[in-house]
């Protein structure tokens, strides 16, 4: 049987914190033990603080491209710099949104710079993780050591979707599972070949953890229980498709 489980509990993050030694308390002061099995999946958002990827935007000096971009899309000069500066490239503007490809290859709005959820300073606002593979991978190192289980650790951030309306949980980072079940040259029920079904496992963890992990609870970590997860190395690069194969850009 699947079993999510919420963390609750958990204080404000802030840099230099012990993400691992939080997860595995608060869990433990609900009568819980993280087991052989479980997946721990955590919003990107504590990542980041815990990492100090968080700045003030009253420390930002916008450039003359991100205020003419500002004035187009109705946004802060200070933020459009910020979106600027973490991005590759800008994949569609318009309509009041900025659709970019961040450093790390997600398509996303914003470079997923996020000014929810931060604190009571307006001006605060988190930079996804520089890494966030190796975010999760340190998670899962760490939480081995509080726990004495290895398990998966999956980082998630909220995307849009260009063809649906409606946000969904992404998985951003993963370590210790992989991300991709591949149904290719296997049958389905009818006996009919499969050629191209590859079910982004991750993806949907994300986004079935999202479901106990509401944006004003303050519960952004949630330990997926009784899921069969293929192990081993994978990444949430593993999920990004290659421009060459996208025929949306």
């Amino acid at each position: 049987m699947l079993t999510i489980l919420p963390v609750r509990g958990l204080p404000d993050i802030g840099k230099g914190d012990n993400l691992a030694k939080m997860i595995v308390t608060k869990f433990g002061d609900e009568g819980q033990k993280i087991q052989q099995g479980d997946i721990i999946v955590i919003a990107q958002k504590v990542v980041s603080k815990a990492e100090g990827r968080v700045i003030s935007l009253t420390k930002v000096k916008p450039s003359p491209f991100a205020k003419a971009i500002a004035v187009e899309a109705g946004k802060d000069p200070r933020h459009v710099e910020l979106i600027l500066r973490e991005s590759k490239k800008i994949i569609r503007m318009g309509k009041g949104h900025l659709i970019t490809e961040t450093k790390h290859g997600f398509i996303c709005a914003n470079a997923g710079i996020d000014m929810s959820n931060v604190g009571r300073n307006s001006d605060i606002v988190t930079l996804l993780p520089l890494d966030p593979d190796k975010s999760a991978a340190k998670i899962r190192t760490d939480i081995r050591r509080e726990a004495g289980q290895d398990v998966p650790v999956i980082v998630t951030d909220t995307f849009g979707r260009a063809w649906r309306v409606g946000h969904v949980n992404f998985a951003i980072g993963v370590s210790g599972m992989k991300p991709i079940k591949d149904y290719r040259g296997t049958r389905d029920m009818y006996r009919y070949v499969l050629h191209v079904t590859e079910i982004a496992v991750a993806d949907e963890l994300a986004s079935a953890a999202e479901l106990v992990m509401n944006k004003a609870d303050k519960i952004p970590v949630a330990v997926v229980r009784g899921y069969r997860f293929r192990r081993g190395i994978g990444t949430a690069r593993d999920l990004i498709r290659p421009e060459e194969l996208d025929l949306f850009r």
